[in-house]
């Protein structure tokens, strides 16, 4: 945990997805979603595909952040097109949950979200 926290308040983007990781899955530390997501948001906008799943999966099960489909397929389209494939299962699964106009909002938030290079997704 102290080397993983070290790494992650330097910016190193596996130190935060690892520290986001350990907050979700209780690893070490006691269970606090709300800081996992911190962890895995900060990991994200560096382009770690994984965290950007985990946040797709956080969004979809409302654990730590509101539910919300829509974020959730943005964040899973978004570590599909870095080759992730369980991201495109999760993505698929999602997408059967969303209205056409939902679909349209998610696609279009993933794509100005990497446009943006994943600031402020």
């Amino acid at each position: 945990m102290k080397w993983w926290k070290l790494a992650a308040e330097q910016g190193y983007a596996s130190g935060q997805f690892n520290l986001g990781f350990m907050y979700d899955s209780s690893d070490g530390v006691p269970q606090d979603h709300k800081t996992a997501v911190k962890w895995y948001r900060l990991a994200a906008e560096q382009g770690d595909a994984d965290s950007q799943g985990d946040l797709g999966t956080m969004y979809a099960n409302g654990t730590g952040v509101i539910q919300d489909n829509i974020y959730a397929h943005m964040w899973f389209n978004i570590a599909a097109s870095s080759g992730k494939k369980n991201a495109v299962k999760n993505r698929d699964i999602v997408a059967g949950k969303l209205t056409p106009a939902n679909f349209s909002t998610a696609q279009k938030l993933a794509r100005e979200c990497i446009r943006k290079k994943y600031k402020g997704c």
